[in-house]
């Protein structure tokens, strides 16, 4: 998981699409139009259309498929229960539980890999208290350290026997590496913070400013806009 998170964010800071070239107001716009759409639609056929439409996203922002499909497939791990659970007989039913977190995690993969991280979080930065914004964004570049954090710890327990042995011993040993896990994480925070006040933090870690700055290529997803109105306009209705 931790490479396919780094590849994704190294890819939406070195890719050359329009999309990637787009503000990422103009992105953040399309993207909650589309989440919200596949959430709030009755319609089958327009869930349909969406799907395709958010597929056409990520492929065309030159993202490797492989890379795509991982991404886009952890919500059907998660959603597979719920939909067998609400399973009515019919094939309608699981069709939409299923393209609904579809539709949201294509256009988040399509969205993440073309957008750099600062441009996604100060927009958040002001929409957010300022505590709760500059937390998310930390918490963000925290998670590549703690998760590979997370992979040599598994990786020294294996070479060292910790896998093997009494159920009792397994889950003692996994304790003990969530308890250190947690305890490096506390302890990286806090030097991280005393780094911040050392170089002159004021409050608020997301200061750009060109996340807002409208470009050519914004006439793309001004046009990918308009195609998801005018399917929403026609489709909404339709089983």
């Amino acid at each position: 998981m931790i490479n396919t998170i780094g590849r994704i964010d190294q890819m939406a800071s070195s890719g050359g699409t329009p999309w990637h070239r787009a503000s990422a107001i103009a992105k953040l716009l399309l993207a909650a139009t589309l989440v919200t759409l596949a959430v709030a639609s009755p319609s089958l056929t327009l869930l349909g259309v969406l799907w395709a439409g958010a597929w056409f996203l990520a492929l065309t922002s030159r993202l490797p498929r492989a890379l795509v499909l991982v991404a886009a497939g952890y919500p059907l791990v998660f959603s597979s229960l719920f939909v067998i659970g609400s399973w009515d007989g019919s094939w309608q039913t699981p069709a939409r539980l299923l393209l609904r977190p579809l539709i949201a995690s294509l256009t988040a993969v399509w969205l993440v890999g073309t957008t750099p991280y600062p441009d996604l979080f100060a927009p958040l930065s002001r929409a957010l208290p300022r505590s709760v914004g500059d937390g998310l964004f930390l918490t963000y570049r925290a998670l590549f350290d703690v998760m590979a954090r997370a992979e040599r710890l598994w990786r020294a327990l294996r070479l060292r026997g910790g896998t093997s042995g009494p159920s009792r011993r397994r889950l003692t040993l996994a304790g003990e590496g969530l308890a250190t896990l947690v305890l490096y994480g506390f302890e990286r925070s806090q030097r991280q913070y005393s780094t911040m006040l050392l170089r002159g933090h004021s409050g608020r870690v997301c200061g750009c400013r060109h996340w807002a700055e409208w470009t050519r290529e914004d006439g793309y997803v001004a046009l990918a806009g308009a195609a998801v109105a005018a399917a929403a306009t026609l489709l909404w209705r339709r089983a």
